[in-house]
C-alpha cells in the first residue's frame, strides 16, 4: 500500500476571518465537552456532600450526554433554517448560565435537572459548529477545520481529569467539585463575547424547519428504555419488559423513518447513511469506542478514590499520562493514516481494548503498593489508542456519507455517540456501584466494569475490521485530508 497517491497538494492556510470563526469553534467545543470529564474526577466528592445515591450519580453523569445527544439533529435543523450564530450563542449562554446553578446545588435532583439542561445548551452549541465549519470551510480547509474539533474533542476529554485533580487538591473536597463547574463560566463568557463578534452573520433560508420530531422522541424513549434497567434494576420480569419496549421501539422508529421518507420529509436518520455500510459501521465503531472510553475513565476515577483511597489529585496523576499520550497521538497520527490508512482505526481500538482488559486483571492481581503506578503505564496506552483512532475514524466515516446526506452526517455521528456514553456511563457506572454496596470489594467490581468495557471495545474493533473491508467495496464521496495536515490518505 501506497503512502499517497499522486504529488501532496499544497496545504492552503486559513485567512484571518477564518481563524476567527475557528477559535470560536474550537473555544466553545473545548468549554462544553471538557465539562464531563472534570466532573468525573469530582464523582466521589460530590456523591458525600450531597449525600448522592447510585441512582443519583448515573444521572447526574448519564443524562448530559443524553441531553447532549438529543439536542444535536433539532439544533443543527434549526440553524440550517433560522441562520447559527444566535443558537449559538443561545445555547452557551444556557449551558454558562445553567453550570451556575449545577455550582450552587444543595439537592441530587437539583444538579440532575441542570446537567440535563446544559447537555441541551451544550448539544445547541456543537450542532451550530459542525453546520458553521461546513459553512464557511471548504475542500482542504474544511476537513483540516474538522479534524481540529475532533482532536479539540479528544484532548478535552483527556484534559479534564487531571483539570479537576488540581482543583479538588487546591480547594477541597466539598468547594472543590463545586469550582469544576464554575471553571465553565469565565471560559463560556470569553466565547460568547468572540461568537458575537466574529461568528457570521445569519443567512435567511427560505425552506421550512424539518425537524422529525416523532422521530426525536422515539430515540430519547429508546435510550431511555436501554438506561433506566441499570440505574433502577427492576428483576428479571422487569428486563424482560425493558428488552420488549426497546426492540417494540426500535421497529417503530424504523417504521416511522421509512415512512417519513416516503412522505418527501427529512427524517432524523437519513435512509442513505443506513444504505452506505462503511458509514454505518463506522458510526457503530464510534459509539462503542465513545462509550467505553468514558465509562471506563469514570469507574478508574472511582477505583481509584474509592478503592485504593488516593486523593483526587493522586488520581488526577494517574491518569494524566493519558492526556499526554492522547495529546501526542493525535498530533502524529496524520503520519500512522498515511502509512496504514483505514487500518489505523483498528490498530488504535484494538489498543484501547487491550488497556481495558489489563486494567481490570492488574486491579485485581497486582499489590496496592504499586498499582497505582501500573495503571498510570497503562493510561499510557488507552491514551494513545484513543488518540490514534479518535479523529480518524471520524474523517472516514464522513468521507463515505453519501452526497444527499452530507449535512447531517456529522450531527448523527455525535449524536449516536452521546447517546452510546449515556447507556455505557449508566450501565458501567451501575455495575460498580452496586457491586461495591453489595459487599463484593472494590476489586471485584473494577474488574467486572473494566471486562464489559473490554468487551465493548472489542465489539468497536469487530466492527472497523468489517468497516475497512466495506469500505473496499463502496467509494467514498471524497478522499479524506489526514487530519490537520492536508495531505490526502488512501485506504
Amino acid at each position: 500500500m501506497s503512502a499517497a497517491s499522486g504529488p501532496i497538494p499544497k496545504k492552503e492556510r486559513f485567512d484571518a476571518a477564518g481563524r476567527r470563526v475557528l477559535l470560536v469553534c474550537v473555544a466553545g467545543g473545548f468549554t462544553t465537552l471538557i465539562d464531563q470529564s472534570v466532573l468525573n474526577t469530582s464523582i466521589p466528592a460530590l456523591r458525600q456532600t450531597l449525600h448522592a445515591q447510585p441512582a443519583h450519580l448515573q444521572w447526574i453523569v448519564a443524562g448530559y450526554s443524553l441531553a447532549f445527544g438529543l439536542a444535536l439533529i433539532p439544533g443543527g435543523r434549526l440553524g440550517d433554517v433560522k441562520g447559527r450564530k444566535w443558537f449559538f450563542v443561545s445555547g452557551l449562554a444556557l449551558f454558562t448560565l445553567v453550570s451556575l446553578v449545577s455550582a450552587t446545588a444543595t439537592d441530587p435532583t437539583v444538579l440532575i435537572a441542570a446537567r440535563l439542561l446544559q447537555g441541551a445548551g451544550a448539544g445547541l452549541v456543537n450542532s451550530q459548529m459542525i453546520g458553521t465549519l461546513q459553512d464557511v470551510f471548504d475542500g482542504q480547509l474544511r476537513a483540516r477545520a474538522l479534524g481540529m474539533y475532533a482532536v479539540t474533542g479528544s484532548l478535552a476529554f483527556a484534559l479534564g481529569p487531571p483539570i479537576g485533580g488540581l482543583v479538588l487538591a487546591a480547594a477541597g473536597p466539598e468547594l472543590g467539585w463545586r469550582l469544576t463547574f464554575l471553571l465553565n463560566v469565565p471560559f463560556g463568557l470569553a466565547t460568547l463575547a468572540l461568537a458575537v463578534r466574529h461568528l457570521p452573520r445569519p443567512r435567511p433560508a427560505t425552506r421550512h424547519a424539518d425537524l422529525d420530531l416523532l422521530g426525536l422522541l422515539l430515540v430519547g424513549a429508546l435510550t431511555l428504555a436501554l438506561m433506566l434497567p441499570f440505574v433502577q434494576p427492576p428483576g428479571w420480569a422487569g428486563w424482560f419488559a425493558f428488552a420488549a419496549g426497546a426492540l417494540a421501539l426500535l421497529g417503530a422508529l424504523i417504521g416511522w423513518q421509512r415512512r417519513y421518507a416516503r412522505t418527501g420529509g427529512h427524517p432524523l436518520i437519513h435512509p442513505a447513511l443506513t444504505r452506505s455500510a462503511p458509514y454505518a459501521l463506522g458510526t457503530a465503531t464510534a459509539m462503542a469506542q465513545f462509550g467505553s472510553s468514558l465509562a471506563a475513565s469514570l469507574v478508574l476515577t472511582m477505583f481509584l478514590q474509592d478503592g485504593l483511597g488516593l486523593s483526587p489529585m493522586g488520581a488526577a496523576l494517574v491518569s494524566l499520562p493519558s492526556a499526554l499520550a492522547m495529546a501526542t497521538a493525535s498530533a502524529l497520527a496524520w503520519r500512522v493514516v498515511q502509512r496504514l490508512g483505514r487500518r489505523t482505526v483498528t490498530i488504535g481500538m484494538t489498543g484501547s481494548a487491550l488497556a481495558m482488559l489489563l486494567n481490570g486483571l492488574l486491579a485485581h492481581w497486582a499489590p496496592a503498593a504499586v498499582l497505582p503506578w501500573l495503571l498510570a503505564l497503562l493510561q499510557l496506552l488507552s491514551g494513545a489508542s484513543v488518540g490514534l483512532m479518535g479523529s480518524t475514524n471520524q474523517a472516514y466515516v464522513l468521507r463515505h456519507a453519501p452526497a444527499e446526506a452530507a449535512g447531517v452526517s456529522g450531527a448523527i455521528l455525535q449524536m449516536a455517540q452521546r447517546i452510546a456514553a449515556a447507556v455505557a456511563v449508566s450501565a458501567l457506572s451501575g455495575v460498580y456501584l452496586r457491586e461495591t454496596a453489595g459487599g463484593g470489594g472494590h476489586r471485584a467490581a473494577y474488574l467486572t466494569a473494566s471486562l464489559v468495557c473490554a468487551a465493548v471495545a472489542g465489539l468497536a474493533v469487530l466492527a472497523s475490521v468489517f468497516a475497512g473491508r466495506a469500505s473496499r467495496r463502496e467509494p467514498a464521496a471524497e478522499e479524506p485530508v489526514a487530519l490537520s495536515r492536508g495531505r490526502t490518505a488512501v485506504r
